[in-house]
């Protein structure tokens, strides 16, 4: 077991922080400017970090689709509309997920890239864990078109250290464990509808509770034109587990403050992470 890294030191200051929800279509440049729409939107707001839900570019009709529209590294215009959006409103940007190209030429990385307020990319995550499921006529593999990942990634702003993760990662509590105490967890996700109603509230909130920090979950939310239905539900959540704002269906945002007097009042009323033993 990975123990955690020390607790941040020095005065954090609080921000706003905001979940982009989207119901994204087979049309990459149709999605980016529903993206921007709502990153304005929350900036408009206050918003000093957003994040974008998992494959906020394109939710092709059929798997493959995204195989078609995936990037090299650091090269192609999801990428520079990532990175413009940032700098141009001078906000932290976690780029939900994009395909990007992998070792194998029918499959791509679903990747997570983070931008500063330069429009600098400072953090990248290749999803880990792939989702599988067959209930009746329902079923995905996503390793058939995806190749897993395999480093927890973490990243520094001056409000807090940020952990990633997408999706089904969320069942896996040691990813979490993996990246340290941190003080908010950005988790981009296009849930089912069936797995969602029963489970994507439930573990979100154990996320937060059992690490003792925010959770901040960017979700698709909503039926799209592969007749896919997305669960939705973006949530902001603090960390003793309480459900700050929700969205729940169709195009939208949810923002709050992530409150390090809050964190500290958790962890110091309930000091679980110090009494870890393994």
């Amino acid at each position: 077991m990975i123990r955690p890294q020390s607790e941040s030191t020095g005065a954090l200051q609080n921000a706003r922080v905001a979940a982009v929800q989207m119901v994204s279509t087979p049309r990459v440049e149709e999605n980016l400017q529903t993206a921007g729409r709502l990153v304005s939107e929350a900036v408009a707001q206050g918003a000093e970090l957003v994040a974008l839900p998992e494959y906020f570019p394109i939710m092709g009709l059929r798997d493959g689709d995204k195989v078609k529209v995936r990037e090299a590294d650091a090269c192609g215009p999801i990428q520079d509309f990532l990175a413009e959006t940032a700098r141009r409103h001078g906000i932290w940007l976690v780029g939900g997920s994009l395909p990007l190209i992998a070792s194998e030429e029918d499959k791509v990385l679903n990747s997570c890239l983070v931008y500063n307020p330069q429009g600098e990319r400072v953090a990248r995550y290749d999803k880990i864990h792939l989702f599988g499921f067959q209930k009746g006529a329902e079923r995905y593999k996503e390793s058939a078109t995806i190749e897993a990942g395999y480093q927890p990634v973490a990243f520094a702003t001056p409000f807090a250290r940020v952990g990633l993760s997408i999706c089904y990662d969320i069942r896996f509590p040691e990813l979490y464990r993996a990246l340290g105490v941190t003080d908010l967890l950005v988790i981009p996700a296009a849930f089912t509808e069936t797995t969602g109603c029963a489970h994507w509230e439930i573990l979100l909130r154990a996320r937060a509770i059992e690490n003792q920090c925010y959770v901040l979950a960017a979700a698709q939310g909503g039926k799209h034109e592969n007749g896919r239905e997305t669960h939705g539900n973006s949530l902001l959540i603090d960390p003793w587990g309480d459900i700050l704002e929700r969205k729940a269906k169709g195009p939208g945002i949810v923002i709050g403050e992530l409150d390090h007097a809050r964190i500290a009042e958790v962890r110091t009323s309930l000091p679980a992470l110090k009494h870890r033993v393994m």
